[in-house]
């Protein structure tokens, strides 16, 4: 029976393992909204105009910056256990 709650415990350990890696790889929700084309049809802009083209653009800039921010603060923060191993 110890045996069973032992492989069960890895089984675990994995998966939570496993599911941090995949959320890490996900792109930051910062706009509200995933769907561009939707959100910028939404807003009254016919697609091929110049207003929709910018809102395009300018929801692609956000998401980028976003996507940035989140690398740098998981960088920083990495950084930070290895210069300070003392503390949890």
């Amino acid at each position: 029976m110890s045996a069973r709650f032992g492989r069960l415990g890895a089984i675990t350990v994995l998966a939570l393992t496993l599911a941090a890696c995949a959320a890490r790889n996900q792109t930051p929700v910062a706009l509200g909204g995933d769907d561009d084309d939707a959100v910028c049809q939404g807003r009254g802009y016919a697609v091929g105009s110049p207003d929709y083209a910018a809102c395009r653009k300018d929801r692609d800039v956000q998401r980028n910056a976003a996507t940035a921010r989140a690398d740098r603060r998981q960088r920083d923060l990495g950084e930070y256990m290895l210069n300070h191993p003392e503390r949890p």
